[in-house]
């Protein structure tokens, strides 16, 4: 498996102190990949579809800037509500977890023991675990939160995520359409090339929060990307044929 240099950290003690001491990192990535991904798929798709029509440059200026802002806009909205369901379902069992600790201490107290019996404690060890987690309420909760409802302690901003998306929905959206934005020569293939090299770009860098080579990962997403403009410049045609 490759190593991923930007995941690697230090073994030493005060480095270790430190880095559990300011918690884990919070990462908006999948937000940005998400955004990115379905900007230039569906900005792309735009692009080949009135090509494919035989639209003026005119109009598909006029379509894929509309998709570009209402989309990443309807994407950035989508992606904060969902984030924020997350949180409110997060505070919501977290809130019964408090509920059963108060009115039946032994049940939750059996999870736990259940719980550690399961990863190979036994006997005094367990017993002792056992002893240390519910000694202490909050730590109770949390880890019966991670361990019996599998629901992470990081809490993401729904906000910082929505915005991810809508910059990198906006950011690689554009670059399909910037060829005709501009009058830059040979439009249609400066257009394609600029989606295959976004959809490249996004999935290698990926690469650095995966264990998937940077190659491979890039092409699986340049392969999707085409799929999806393919479709689209297809049902272009079709259309044209039929209207």
């Amino acid at each position: 498996m490759p190593v991923t240099p930007f995941l690697e950290h230090s073994h030493d003690p005060q480095e270790i102190a430190r880095r559990l001491r300011e918690g884990p990192r919070i990462s908006y990535l999948r937000d940005w990949v998400y955004g990115g991904i379905d900007g230039t798929v569906t900005t792309f798709a735009i692009v080949a579809a009135a090509v494919g029509a035989d639209l003026s440059n005119r109009y598909l200026l006029i379509l894929g800037m509309a998709n570009l802002l209402a989309d990443g806009f309807s994407m950035a909205a989508a992606n904060y509500s969902g984030t924020k369901a997350e949180i409110e379902e997060y505070s919501l069992v977290r809130h019964m977890e408090e509920r059963h600790i108060e009115a039946a201490p032994d049940g939750e107290r059996e999870e736990i023991r259940q719980i550690f019996s399961s990863k190979g404690f036994k006997g005094k060890t367990l017993e002792a675990a056992v002893e240390v987690i519910t000694a202490e309420k909050e730590r109770w909760i949390d880890t019966m939160m991670t361990e019996e409802h599998g629901l992470p302690p990081i809490t993401r901003s729904p906000s910082r995520a929505g915005l991810m998306t809508f910059l990198a929905f906006v950011a690689c959206g554009f670059l399909p359409v910037a060829p005709f934005a501009f009058g830059i020569p040979a439009t249609i293939l400066t257009s394609v090339m600029m989606a295959a090299f976004t959809f490249f770009l996004i999935g290698s860098l990926r690469s650095r929060w995966s264990p998937v080579h940077w190659l491979r990962a890039g092409t699986e997403t340049l392969l999707i990307g085409l799929a999806s403009a393919g479709v689209a410049y297809l049902v272009g045609d079709f259309l044209k044929q039929i209207v």
